[in-house]
């Protein structure tokens, strides 16, 4: 098992399902026309900085720092997804960059901006894939890096 769950490998893997997430997400955005709310292009932040730390992290192999940066990336990714998913499914109330508010607009110029705009307010799910929303699978995605991330920093100091 050792062998198996180092920060080698972590590092690759991370980085591969990183790089395999931001294109899906931009895939469906372009390709299949289905736009982002605010909160899914947020989501997509911690997986960009992850390509840098794993970059870093690959190259500095006998610095754990990066992995503990990298698995508090995917910790505030956890916190961010589970925001949505709660949002999503009326646990959470959505915060007002979530919300289309074009009807309080009173200026022209302001509410032609904001039409062009035309982000989907974020509990409202555009996009299923195997039955979740991307949202719930970023969930599940952070969850699993992250508690993988803390037994690679376990294991690596043992």
């Amino acid at each position: 098992m050792n062998k198996i769950l180092n920060a080698k490998n972590f590092y690759t893997i991370v980085a591969v399902l990183s790089i395999l997430s931001l294109s899906s997400a931009i895939y469906i955005e372009y390709v299949l026309n289905v736009n982002p709310c605010r909160l899914c292009l947020y989501q997509r932040i911690p997986y960009i900085i992850s390509i840098f730390l794993c970059f870093c992290g690959y190259l500095n192999l006998k610095k754990t720092l990066w992995m503990y940066f990298l698995t508090f990336n995917f910790l505030l990714s956890l916190i961010l997804s589970g925001y949505h998913v709660g949002i999503e499914n009326n646990i959470f109330a959505e915060f007002s960059g979530c919300t289309a508010n074009n009807l309080n607009i009173i200026d022209k110029e302001e509410l032609i901006n904001s039409l062009s705009e035309n982000l989907p307010n974020c509990k409202d799910v555009n996009f299923k894939l195997i039955g979740l929303s991307l949202a719930t699978i970023n969930l599940f995605i952070s969850s699993i890096i992250f508690i993988t991330g803390i037994l690679v920093i376990k294991n690596e100091k043992n």
